[in-house]
């Protein structure tokens, strides 16, 4: 199957008119021309499959409300429909071990690890390809054995370190962060200053406690070969000492200070795409585009919203040295070396046929997993076409895409 005349982003650079043939659910040939036949672009971009290794969303979804429980199956079916119309193929939930007056019940270690397990059954039913990132709030003792037992059980696939105390890293400006808590509770900031000083309190811990906690996690998932990211780096000595553990991925390095230090030790950085698509932290902290201007940004991740990665990779491919080929790499390859995703993260030969078809105006209008339609608006040209569903169960809500040309 020939998908034809499109403007091709390929890891390195752009293609005006070149064509893709998938076979077998894999990239088969690329032509640098339009062919005949197949499905015609007629102006349209084709982008690998986004890869988003920090999404919030899940548990967002599963408490739309406070204590408003949804079951997981309405939880993952709507946001999977929301990734996959945002062109996410594959996405990390980001689920979390904390503690805290914030978080109360949602993020013990009881409820997270419940939440993993329904997650890692429930995925095989998806249209995108889900996978567990399991965020370690390192104030919080009692979840190393959880997490442990997790790992062994081969249920999770990411870690991330992180220390959500207020007073340093992502609310190391107190001030900033009682204001965005009073608007989200609907509290007075008298109330807010309160509830920080609370969590404060709860989350304080002797420095070689922590440190044992971070070593004990890092061991854990060098053994099972699972990548480790750390969370908010605020200082050279934080984001050397991450690199020390072994983190490959640092996100949302809170200055410059850090995100240098990170990128000279060779990790990755990761910023969220809300933030590279308005062009400011909401807790101002880094602006994701002055790191990639400085060159210091790796990764886009959804964050909080998955719709920003589109409007977020056309900002940046703006001031981009590669333009938008390398802007695009930010949610594509770099997110797929940085996970171990070989199979995935390019228009490359021998590539999954994880695809985005994008149109002038940004609008997606056509996503491909394995070469697999898991999303359509409808609105492509002719020759429109035909959808059928595939009948193995395992396959629900993934549909095959074939062409009568």
């Amino acid at each position: 199957m020939w998908l034809s005349d499109f403007e091709l982003v390929l890891p390195d650079r752009v293609i005006p008119h070149g064509s893709v043939r998938i076979a077998e659910g894999r990239i088969a040939e690329i032509a640098e021309h339009a062919r005949p036949g197949g499905l015609q672009g007629a102006g349209r971009t084709l982008f690998p499959g986004f890869i988003d290794m920090h999404g919030d969303m899940i548990e967002q979804e599963l408490e739309p409300r406070a204590r408003v429980d949804f079951p997981m199956s309405v939880a993952l079916g709507a946001l999977d429909a929301r990734l996959a119309a945002a062109g996410v193929t594959t996405a990390y939930a980001s689920v979390s071990f904390s503690r805290g007056v914030r978080d109360g019940e949602r993020r013990s270690f009881a409820h997270t690890s419940r939440v993993i397990r329904d997650l890692h059954a429930a995925r095989h039913t998806a249209r995108v390809d889900h996978r567990i990132h399991a965020r370690f709030d390192i104030t919080f003792d009692n979840a190393v054995g959880v997490l442990r037992d997790l790992l062994n059980e081969g249920r999770v696939d990411l870690v991330s370190l992180m220390d959500h105390t207020p007073g340093q890293g992502q609310y190391r400006n107190l001030e900033i962060h009682i204001r965005n808590k009073a608007a989200h509770h609907g509290v007075t900031e008298t109330e807010a200053r309160q509830m920080v000083t609370t969590a404060i309190a709860e989350r304080t811990r002797p420095q070689e406690a922590l440190l044992s906690n971070m070593q004990t996690v890092a061991q854990m998932c060098r053994d099972h070969g699972v990548p480790l990211a750390s969370h908010d780096d605020d200082t050279r000595d934080k984001a050397a000492m991450m690199a020390d553990l072994g983190v490959v991925i640092s996100e949302f390095p809170v200055t410059q200070e850090a995100a240098e230090v990170a990128i000279a030790r060779g990790l990755m950085t990761a910023m969220g795409a809300p933030n590279a698509m308005r062009g400011q932290s909401y807790s101002g902290n880094l602006s994701a585009r002055d790191a990639h201007q400085a060159g210091l940004l790796s990764i886009l991740a959804a964050d909080y919203h998955p719709g920003a990665i589109l409007p977020a990779i056309r900002a940046l491919a703006r001031t981009d040295p590669d333009g938008l080929a390398g802007a695009a790499r930010m949610a594509t390859a770099h997110p797929a070396r940085a996970l171990g995703l070989s199979d995935r993260g390019e228009i490359a030969l021998g590539k999954k046929a994880d695809l985005s078809v994008v149109d002038p105006s940004d609008r997606v209008n056509l996503v491909l997993r394995a070469g697999k339609v898991i999303h359509s608006d409808g609105s492509l040209p002719s020759p429109v076409p035909t959808l059928r569903e595939i009948p193995q169960a395992a396959n629900r809500g993934v549909k095959e895409l074939s062409c009568d040309v």
